[in-house]
């Protein structure tokens, strides 16, 4: 894998933009190698929306016959969100997209936490995905790294000037680098390298470095994915 991965490694992708605004990245995330790609996650309305999307599940159908994973993106509010919404957004995704995987947002890093977070994971395997996701964003208590709780953890969601001054705990060398992905964002092209380096030495099997910045930098495609320029 080149670019902006660990040679073993694979990215999980964070496409969080509507195929009606950038179809040209819909396109190179369709158009790579989906042995490189862990997952595509789905995020139409931090969640699936209100409503059906014709356009964007066309564009998902796409990615599904491409061969890539798709996980449905919902929120967990650090665990102030009900346990029935979070599922209803589970439900409504295998619905409309057929996900195999969910990406669990916001969830919390707290053992207290844990039960809540069991439930869920239960609740999406029952309800027929595959692979279960916690996106955390930092390092959470070791409980969550349970066998049966998440198949990938997200300890670190941030900027590249945050990545380069994290530390990781000791607890995570107990632990196989496939269970781990950190996404790293604001990366400039000509530090990439650096980036996937850093990402393989930290044993983060899965990772997603982007260019973008700003509220939402998942808007924009992973480092080491082209995209074509429009005619």
């Amino acid at each position: 894998m080149t670019g902006a991965s660990h040679p073993d490694g694979r990215l999980l992708v964070p496409l969080y933009v509507h195929p009606a605004v950038d179809p040209a990245a819909w396109q190179a995330v369709a158009a790579a190698d989906p042995h490189r790609i862990a997952a595509v996650v789905l995020n139409l309305a931090d969640g699936p929306g209100a409503t059906p999307d014709h356009v964007f599940a066309d564009a998902a159908e796409e990615l599904r016959k491409a061969g890539l994973p798709l996980l449905g993106y919902a929120d967990t509010d650090y665990g102030r969100r009900p346990h029935a919404a979070v599922v209803n957004d589970v439900l409504t995704y295998r619905q409309r997209h057929g996900i195999t995987g969910v990406y669990l947002d916001q969830v919390a890093t707290h053992p207290s936490a844990l039960p809540h977070y069991r439930r869920l994971a239960t609740a999406a395997r029952a309800a027929g995905c595959s692979t279960v996701v916690f996106g955390h964003g930092d390092h959470p208590d070791p409980g969550y790294a349970e066998v049966g709780l998440a198949d990938l953890l997200v300890t670190f969601e941030g900027d590249w000037t945050a990545y380069r001054e994290m530390t990781l705990p000791l607890w995570t060398g107990r632990h196989a680098a496939a269970r781990f992905c950190h996404l790293v964002y604001d990366v400039p092209a000509e530090e990439a390298r650096e980036a996937a380096a850093l990402i393989a030495a930290r044993r983060a099997g899965v990772s997603c470095a982007v260019p973008g910045a700003g509220d939402n930098p998942w808007s924009t495609v992973p480092h080491g994915l082209t995209v074509a320029e429009p005619t």
